[in-house]
């Protein structure tokens, strides 16, 4: 795989694989840790979502600052790697069971990944802007999007481990560890990356970083306090008068707007040559917020789904394979206990008085009854993250497959261009959650159990929607984005990106909101569907602008 590749690319493939192995594994168990009311912090499905929906947003808007510093004083090794240590700081703090502790760590995550995520992939794109590899470019970053699911597929089982041997604390000292091996690899490959780690410096038409920070970032700090603190019309389904939903999604929303804006000002300000590529990256920036909406979801309402709604049973030698392994856990079962939950699986009633849960088997709340153990007798269940390897799983296998077919192409000179690959990504990504409709009526809406086949249906099929798309608007930036700002607008793909998690949160924290489940991914589906018209209604616009470039 490496042979024709830049010496380069197994130091940043491995690299970004150990930096996703600390991020998925940490992703993996966040909700589960925060709804654990016995050693986490007792959140509901909407608190829990909310709080995962904003700190993944954060976690990719900072991109845009640390693509910037990067391009114009730190350049990209020492940003990479003062993320990546960063990260791997607040992973090892997140498993101290304390809500303050908890935000400072998340803090350090937040800031870490701003400084390391835009700047690797901003680096390879620079390895192969040369002659002999420019041809390969859409190839590399499939590669090294293999490596980041390479990481995040066995993260999980280490997670698992970890969690149920020790405890969630040394789950999250995993994910730190991993993030320092990350940094260990792309410092011993640093003599691969001479010449193509040069910052570029502040150019006459760049906007001042002071004049940033009085317009951009300290606008946003105000706005994000303003979103918080103002208020809108009460009701019964609104108390507190959030006009987005909640606090912290009415502040990131407010927090944007001066970010957004920085963005569009560096269309109007642009010369003649870079204002239609301009023009074209931030229309797909805007489209592809609704993909990221919904493929974020995989840790939240999908990880809820495989909590509750999927049959997670193991028996005979599956069973003594995940015992040995400590990839499933034993729940036992109280037959009293199964009627006193409500339809949100998370309330308990006691002579009529509404209490939160407490160390119950939920798991047992929609098992059909003949398949109910007998009275305190106990079943093996494999552990929920485990849920999480099913996307990256799908990745590994199928990216040589999506490689292989556009080199097929090519040779006979019909790829696809990259606007049209990620046309069609949005396309097949919205299909996966007809999948999920399917799953709903199979299961009589959450009555019973369903099999964790959908699950890997949704999971392969919004997989192949992922390959089609998220690899080639890192390429699209790369091939695209004026040689002074290329980390800036890295920044603004993961902008677009960080806006889209922090609207899955939003949809996530809808889950309990609907009765018939059937009409949450409904929804998802016509939220893909409607970017899939919109990119389509402007894709012979852009692919007009990748001719004018002379790229493909």
């Amino acid at each position: 795989m490496w042979n024709k590749h830049p010496k380069a690319l197994p130091y940043l493939f491995f690299s970004e694989m150990w930096e996703r192995f600390g991020y998925y594994l940490m992703i993996g168990i966040f909700t589960l840790y925060l709804k654990d009311v016995k050693n986490g912090f007792a959140m509901n499905e909407a608190e829990s979502a909310d709080l995962y929906g904003t700190f993944i947003a954060l976690v990719f808007l900072t991109p845009f600052l640390g693509g910037l510093l990067a391009d114009r004083y730190f350049g990209y090794k020492k940003s990479i790697v003062f993320g990546g240590i960063l990260m791997g700081i607040g992973y090892c703090m997140m498993g101290i069971h304390s809500l303050p502790v908890l935000y400072i760590a998340m803090t350090f995550v937040i800031v870490g990944n701003g400084f390391f995520k835009p700047n690797i992939s901003t680096l390879l794109g620079n390895v192969y802007s040369v002659p002999e590899h420019i041809h390969q470019k859409d190839d590399g970053y499939n590669i090294f999007y293999m490596g980041i699911n390479v990481g995040a597929f066995i993260c999980n089982f280490f997670g698992a481990a970890l969690q149920i041997l020790l405890g969630w604390e040394w789950a999250f000292m995993a994910a730190g560890i991993g993030m320092f091996i990350g940094v260990i690899v792309f410092l011993i490959g640093t003599k691969h990356f001479i010449g193509f780690d040069q910052k570029k410096g502040v150019q006459p038409d760049d906007m001042p970083m002071l004049k940033i920070v009085l317009l951009i970032l300290v606008p946003s700090i105000i706005g994000g306090v303003i979103g918080y603190l103002i208020k809108g019309t009460t009701s019964i389904e609104n108390p507190n008068g959030n006009i987005f939903g909640s606090d912290s999604t009415d502040a990131f929303i407010f927090a944007c707007l001066p970010v957004i804006y920085f963005y569009s000002s560096l269309y109007r300000k642009a010369n003649k040559e870079e204002k239609r590529p301009i023009a074209a990256l931030l229309a797909i920036f805007a489209v592809v917020i609704l993909f990221w909406a919904v493929f974020k979801q995989n840790g939240s309402a999908l990880n809820t789904w495989a909590d509750r709604y999927t049959d997670r049973q193991v028996e005979g030698t599956t069973e003594k394979v995940c015992e040995t392994l400590k990839q499933s856990k034993s729940i036992s079962y109280t037959k009293d206990s199964v009627a006193s939950y409500d339809q949100y699986f998370r309330l308990m009633k006691v002579k009529g008085v509404v209490q939160k849960e407490f160390n119950y088997p939920l798991y047992y709340r929609n098992v059909k009854t003949e398949n109910l153990p007998q009275e305190g007798n106990s079943i093996s269940v494999w552990s929920t993250n485990l849920s999480q390897s099913i996307n990256p799983g799908w990745v590994i296998i199928l990216t040589p497959l999506v490689v292989a077919f556009f080199t097929w192409l090519r040779r006979r000179k019909k790829e696809p261009s990259t606007p049209t690959k990620i046309a069609f990504g949005l396309f097949i990504s919205a299909l996966s959650a007809l999948v999920m409709l399917a799953a709903v009526k199979a299961g009589e809406n959450g009555a019973e159990k369903v099999s964790v086949w959908w699950l890997i249906g949704c999971y392969g099929v919004i997989t192949i929607g992922e390959l089609f798309l998220s690899p080639m608007g890192l390429s699209l930036v790369s091939k695209l984005s004026p040689p002074r700002i290329t980390a800036l607008m890295m920044g603004g793909w993961f902008l677009s990106t960080s806006i889209g998690n922090k609207l899955s949160g939003v949809l996530a924290s809808m889950w309990d909101k609907y009765e018939d489940k059937s009409n949450f991914f409904l929804l998802n589906c016509g939220l893909l569907l409607v970017a899939t018209l919109l990119l389509f209604a402007i894709l012979k616009w852009l692919n007009t602008i990748m001719k004018e470039k002379n790229i493909h």
